[in-house]
This record gives structure tokens, sequence and C-alpha cells, in this order.
């Protein structure tokens, strides 16, 4: 039995799921229901040995609506089958429920999303920041984030001014002077106007 064949049980055993899709050979599988994301990977893990988690990634949709794409990805140790699990979530809502009781790794995978892009897993048991400190106000992986940084309020515990943009990985406009000048979200007002 293949990935996409696992994926249509699921279909048969709960609502709101779209019909799969399959590019490079791999399976996705839209869940329309955040909410229904617990029940659907125990199924999932129980019913159809999707016993490991390889990973759960999180996607900012920016402007578009539901902003948040949270992305799990099931791995079969059984039978060799990848299957990529989506559910969005609103900006509004920013929550849904953990799948840390059912894989143990999601734990550390949920807390870098809500550490990174600020959306929280209902009845997760310890969900804190992973990278940033505790306090901190802003979510770096959400393209709203500027690339330089934000300043910080809180001395003495890290940069307190943004942090320099030279030689870093930053996507940028080609044909510029320099890597400060072809990076848009930087721009000072004053330059966005001229």
């Amino acid at each position: 039995m293949g990935a996409i064949d696992l994926a249509n049980k699921l279909r048969q055993r709960f609502d709101g799921l779209a019909e799969p899709s399959e590019f490079r050979g791999e399976v996705t599988l839209v869940l329309n229901d955040a909410e229904q994301i617990e029940p659907v990977c125990r199924y999932a893990r129980d019913q159809l040995k999707f016993d490991f988690l390889v990973d759960i990634t999180s996607v900012d949709n920016d402007e578009e609506t539901p902003r948040f794409t949270i992305v799990y990805h099931l791995y079969g140790l059984e039978h060799h089958c990848l299957l990529r699990l989506k559910t969005s979530v609103a900006e509004e809502v920013s929550e849904l429920p953990t799948v840390s009781g059912i894989w143990r790794t999601a734990d550390w995978h949920e807390r870098e999303i809500y550490d990174m892009m600020g959306v929280r897993f209902r009845d997760h048991p310890d969900l804190r920041r992973i990278i940033m400190w505790e306090g901190y106000p802003f979510f770096p992986l959400r393209k709203d984030f500027p690339l330089a940084g934000k300043h910080s309020e809180i001395p003495e515990v890290a940069f307190t001014e943004p942090a320099p943009m030279e030689g870093g990985p930053f996507a940028t406009s080609p044909g510029e002077q320099d890597s400060m000048s072809a990076e848009p979200r930087v721009k000072t007002p004053d330059e966005e106007d001229e």
C-alpha cells in the first residue's frame, strides 16, 4: 500500500480532508479544519502506522488569509511511506491543538514554531520559547520582521542594536551598491519617499 492509498484511508475516516496531491513522489493531504489535527494524526499513527514524526514546519503566508500554514511530515518505518499533512491557522486565532501527546518529538518542533512564528499549541506540556529569551516581544521568522532586526529594550540580555546586515545570507535586489541598500525592508521612511 502506497502513500496515496494511506492518504485516501484518512479521507474516508475524516471529513474536511482535500483530495491528496502528489509531486515528485511525495504525497500531500490538506486538512481544512486545524482543530482536527490531533485526531487525524492519532489515527495516522495508530491505524496507518505513521509512527515517526519527521518534522513540523510553519509557513507565513504574509498578507494571505489564513496567514499561517503548519506542515506535518509523517513517515512509516514499517511501510516506508511519507505523508505531508498541511493545515492553516488564521492570524487572529494563531492556535491549534498539540500533537506532542502522539509523538514526543513534536514538543520541540511546536516550541520552535511558537518561538519563531507566534503560533500557539493548545495543551502543549511546556510551551515556552526555545531559541529567543522569555519576554522577547517579536517573532523573527514572520515575513514582517525586518532582516536587519529590531531594537531590544532589554539591555545586557542580547543585542540592543539591530544586527549588522553586511555579509549575511539576505535576499537582495541585484544592482545595488551594497547589501544594506538592496534590502527593501531595511530602508528608512525618508528613502522610501524618494
